[in-house]
């Protein structure tokens, strides 16, 4: 199964100069955990619920007075729309993410979260077996 199959095409974006109170409010009206962050509409990070609520604490600043450049995780990790749901998996684990931003060169294509592979969890171990069987099938030929 690849990552284009279970990925949200519509990807939350806000520009780098935003406040936190502007990146809050647009991941709130679209009910979504995190937002990317772009600098002349190119993704370049990322600003989740987590960041927002660490740097408001560590700042003691309202969230108008926050800049998301000074928030948002860099580098950016993203993974390729062609790429395998057990290569995101993989990704995640290794990079100690949730999310991957999908993105075919500097084009945003879309997101895949942890969410998005628990949901398609029983259709990515059906594609596995299948995998194994014709794995299989060719070895004992």
């Amino acid at each position: 199964m690849l990552v284009r199959e279970v990925m949200s095409r519509d990807v939350v974006t806000v520009d780098v100069e935003a406040s936190l109170r502007d990146a809050a409010a647009v991941m709130l009206s679209n009910d979504v955990g995190s937002a990317v962050v772009t600098v002349d509409d190119a993704p370049a990070g990322i600003v989740t619920e987590y960041d927002m609520t660490w740097a408001g604490y560590r700042a003691d600043r309202p969230f108008s007075e926050i800049p998301v450049r000074k928030v948002a995780s860099r580098p950016l990790k993203t993974i390729a729309p062609g790429a395998t749901l057990h290569r995101a998996a993989d990704r995640m684990q290794r990079q100690n993410v949730k999310r991957l931003v999908v993105a075919d060169g500097t084009e945003l294509e879309g997101i895949v979260t942890m969410t998005d592979l628990v949901h398609h969890h029983s259709e990515f171990l059906q594609a596995a077996r299948e995998l194994d069987a014709k794995r299989d099938e060719r070895t004992t030929d």
